[in-house]
């Protein structure tokens, strides 16, 4: 018997003798107990302000960042635990992947997206400067900071390691710490995942704290700086949303909820294509993975009806090859639900959809149906899916899907959005046409679309799989919230501020330099100050180079760049845009890295690349040009250096701007 503990303020602490039961959901033997009702939650959120988030935000982004990678590894090398853990709640082998290996993946990806697309400060940068004067000497920036409270994480009981780390990521990167509150049916696995993460070392006291068991009076003791995360059905959602709590005070809340996601099959995808096939692989897929028990599995089906009938008995062939049983067991390819109250309910929401629907395929059970909560795969038909009312609003959260025909792309159109907003919608085809309307006309009520055919067949995700670079969530029934999605994600923990001043105070505030702001000349060239000693604002001034007709000529027929603008008197001068004839652009940019480059070996490693580059005013032979080059900001790469973008501004001999662009080298330290 395994005693599901709850971690408060940096203590493990036991169920108490009303701690509810937890069954195998195999073998229906009580295998555990979690629950508390004495648990001080309201104690609980005072640490997490208190002690977790002022910890969380003394360090910036990249160390943060560099936590969730040390998490992901110490996790990935304990992962067997998890596996054979989550056994008990019907998970398979391969189902573990979904969670398990796609919780620990989910960290490494923000991990590296907070290295790579985050500063190495405690601000994040929300667009670009805002001139709010002639002279740019007064402007306002948007920026993003950390919230100053907690993120309280209510999941569901299908993913009790992929569900809790794809929200504490983001809100860790962000710099507030989480309170997770897993389902109970399937906390014992969250609870070994959060002791895996606290054995790592790397988590600040107060950063992570768990509730295992009831929820308790929390939501009474959160405010306007904290998060509620919830996902799980629409009624319990409704019920959170609905707290008097959270609408007193502004507390923002998030919900992924009910989600009749459908798949589309393009009527070019007839029976023997790549396309029908791949279709029927990925219905079998998503009804059986985790026992259908997937927020984004496919629960309606949609076909060209000509294709119904061989569609129909295509995936029943599928699907009686999968065994259901004991996830344990050799051979068993779909395990039970959660438990024999999940077992009624979706047995129960198959006989409502068997109102409108007839029962076209049924599958065996291999396993003890008597002990064990098993749910075989069915599979229905709707004849008029037109008329019908349940299988457009009906969720059997377990393995049941429907099929329905469609007359046109404009028919199909309107029955995917029937479902009153999902999570995710799929259509297999080859045609891009069918594509571009498909998605043009389900687009308003989906979150994400998913688009399969031969060619990308190879490496695509699955129509299931939520990636955390992009948004997970759906408009309508779905909840309206928006998970993942990259450092999208990450902002959802944090305040947007617009801040007002001169360009050299809001450098100040940002830690990232904006022209017009305040620059520091040395005595070294740039180029050979280490990366470590480069000051933002640390700024080198060139002179001048006079660009002439030979230097133009000779770039032209050197580059084979001999457009007439280059190299025709006449026809440059018919050109609106130019004087006569004008530098090449790209002549401009050599001649300026000319300028400022110190050709010894340094520090300087590798140049990586330009971005936003602008050619501002044509320069016509006999003009000269010179360089301000400054530095604008550094990210650490790895111990052995890290990457500098330098603002690049060039003049001509008036003083007016001819080109600007940001350059990126590698810098040793």
């Amino acid at each position: 018997m395994q005693h599901v503990e709850s971690f408060a303020k940096g203590v493990w602490i036991a169920p108490d003798a009303g701690a509810r039961p937890i069954a195998d959901a195999s073998t229906g033997e009580v295998i555990a107990k979690a629950g508390r009702a004495d648990l001080d939650v309201e104690g609980m959120i005072a640490y997490g302000r208190e002690v977790g988030g002022p910890a969380l935000r003394a360090m910036d982004f990249h160390d943060r960042a560099r936590m969730l990678k040390a998490l992901a590894l110490h996790l990935n090398k304990n992962k067997q635990r998890l596996y054979d853990l989550s056994f008990t709640t019907g998970a398979t082998q391969a189902d573990h992947g979904f969670d398990v290996d796609g919780g620990i993946g989910t960290l490494f990806v923000f991990a590296s997206k907070g290295r790579r697309e985050m500063p190495e400060g405690h601000v994040l940068i929300d667009g670009g400067f805002e001139p709010l004067g002639k002279t740019g000497a007064f402007g306002g920036q948007h920026i993003y900071t950390p919230k100053l409270g907690v993120a309280l994480h209510i999941n569901a009981f299908n993913f009790p390691v992929w569900g809790m780390l794809e929200k504490i990521a983001p809100a860790l990167l962000a710099g507030v710490p989480s309170i997770v509150k897993p389902a109970t049916a399937t906390c014992h696995v969250t609870e070994l995942c959060v002791r895996i993460m606290l054995d790592a070392g790397v988590l600040p006291d107060g950063a992570l704290q768990l509730i295992s068991g009831g929820v308790g009076d929390a939501l009474d003791h959160l405010g306007p700086q904290d998060a509620v995360t919830f996902t799980g059905s629409a009624k319990t959602a409704r019920m959170l949303r609905g707290h008097q709590g959270l609408l007193d005070r502004a507390v923002h809340f998030t919900a992924e909820q009910d989600s009749l996601n459908a798949s589309i099959l393009g009527p070019d995808a007839a029976p023997g294509s790549p396309e029908f096939d791949l279709f029927i692989k990925e219905i079998a897929r998503e009804m059986t993975t985790k026992a259908g028990q997937k927020c984004t599995a496919i629960r309606r089906i949609m076909a060209p009806e000509p294709l119904l009938e061989p569609l129909i008995e295509g995936l029943s062939a599928r699907l009686s090859r999968t065994v259901v049983g004991d996830p344990r067991d050799e051979g068993v390819r779909m395990g039970p639900v959660v438990s024999a109250d999940q077992r009624e309910d979706v047995l129960e929401k198959a006989a409502t959809i068997a109102r409108e629907a007839e029962c076209v395929y049924e599958g065996d059970v291999a396993g003890d149906v008597e002990k064990g909560a098993f749910v075989s795969p069915k599979v229905f038909h709707c004849a008029d899916p037109d008329a019908a009312v349940a299988i457009h609003e009906t969720e059997a959260f377990g393995p049941v899907s429907t099929i329905m025909g469609y007359r046109d792309l404009d028919h199909a159109v309107k029955l995917v959005n029937r479902g009153g907003g999902s999570l995710v919608a799929s259509l297999v085809t080859h045609d891009t046409e069918v594509a571009r309307e498909v998605v043009t006309g389900i687009g308003a009520w989906h979150g994400r679309v998913y688009i399969n055919d031969r060619d990308s067949m190879a490496e695509s995700t699955g129509h299931g799989a939520p990636m955390p670079h992009l948004t997970h969530g759906g408009p309508g029934r779905a909840g309206g919230g928006e998970e993942l999605g990259g450092i999208r994600a990450v902002k959802h923990y944090m305040q947007r501020t617009a801040v007002q001043g001169s360009p050299t105070m809001l450098t100040a505030v940002t830690g990232r330099w904006i022209p017009g702001a305040a620059r520091t000349q040395g005595d070294a060239h740039p180029f050979r100050v280490k990366f470590n000693d480069l000051a933002i604002g640390r700024s080198l001034r060139t002179e001048a180079r006079t660009i002439t007709l030979e230097d133009v000529e000779q770039f032209a027929h050197f580059t084979g760049d001999t457009f007439y603008a280059h190299t025709d008197d006449a026809a440059a001068e018919r050109n609106p845009f130019f004087p006569g004839r004008v530098a090449h652009g790209y002549l401009i940019l050599s001649f300026a890295a000319g300028l400022f480059v110190e050709p010894a070996e340094g520090p300087v490693l590798a140049n990586t690349g330009l971005d936003n580059l602008r050619f501002l005013k044509p320069v016509v032979p006999g003009d000269s040009i010179e360089v301000e080059l400054t530095v604008m900001d550094r990210k650490s790469r790895n111990e052995e250096y890290g990457e500098v973008r330098w603002h690049a501004s060039v003049t001509n001999q008036d003083g007016e701007p001819v080109a600007e662009y940001e350059l990126l080298t590698m810098v040793a330290k």
